[in-house]
């Protein structure tokens, strides 16, 4: 397993805009981890670090306590894999079965070897029986479960998602939530950035707020979402789940559960 550490790190675009300042952040094996904040708040600039796609302009990324300014973008991808916020940006080739088995491939597997976690990972996101089809014959959201097939099949230690429950109906989220709890219960760590207040609440431990390039929030769903918390969230243009500003009106607590909730209203009725 890999831990992943951001040391005070800032990135500045070569057209001088600030996306980046000061981010000290550690992503312990096995964590999960939702990042959230409004569009230009630094979150895709940020994971984009993580496997050397941006290198930062001050600072360091460290994997397992090694500056990896040196490595390559190839030699990372072992270790970090990014599925994008838009799958046609990552997928490229003309079937199905193709697609999910590049990446290992890429990776030194055998041809064997990448058959199989290809076959596996499209079974997890439920995608089997497209295997001989064109990946443009599939709809927008199983485009996205492709591109998600695709980085699964390598088996990085570290998986970062980019908004993946974006264009998904209630099955396909609980189809993602479904690879995340397959991918956490590995013991793999998993990053995600979500606009889905609620899908953060319900699928991860963790929860970074930005603003600004900055971290303004590190903390379980509890505290984040908790009352106390919500002016921060706002100067992010976020709102906490429905279910948390229930909880709170109900004295709950920032995530109650559904049977806490039923009772509460119970009780008031």
């Amino acid at each position: 397993m890999t831990e992943v550490r951001l040391e005070d790190v800032g990135f500045v675009y070569p057209d001088g805009t600030r996306a980046l300042a000061d981010v000290d952040l550690a992503f312990a094996p096995g964590e999960s981890v939702a990042i959230v904040g409004q569009n230009g708040s630094g979150k895709s600039t940020l994971v984009r670090h993580l496997n050397g796609l941006l290198r930062p302009t001050e600072g360091r990324v460290l994997h397992d306590g090694e500056d990896v300014a040196g490595r390559r973008v190839a030699a990372l991808a072992s270790r970090v894999g990014i599925v994008f916020q838009n799958p046609d940006r990552q997928i490229f080739a003309g079937k199905v079965r193709d697609e999910v088995t590049f990446g290992p491939r890429m990776l030194g597997r055998s041809e064997a070897e990448a058959a199989t976690a290809g076959a596996a990972a499209l079974d997890i996101v439920g995608l089997s029986e497209s295997m001989d089809a064109n990946p443009y014959d599939l709809g927008y959201s199983r485009r996205k479960l492709l591109a998600i097939a695709s980085v699964l099949a390598m088996d990085t230690p570290v998986l970062v998602l980019d908004e993946p429950t974006t264009g998904q109906d209630a099955r396909g989220i609980a189809r993602v939530q479904t690879v995340l709890a397959n991918v956490i219960g590995d013991g793999r760590t998993v990053i995600a950035i979500s606009h889905d207040m609620r899908f953060v609440a319900e699928s991860f431990a963790r929860v970074v707020v930005m603003g600004d390039g900055r971290v303004l929030l590190d903390g379980s769903p509890a505290e984040v979402f908790a009352e106390s918390a919500w002016p921060v969230l706002a100067s992010t243009y976020l709102e906490p789940p429905y279910a948390a500003r229930v909880g709170a009106r109900l004295s709950l607590g920032s995530t109650p559960t559904e049977t806490a909730l039923v009772e509460a209203l119970r009780a008031r009725a």
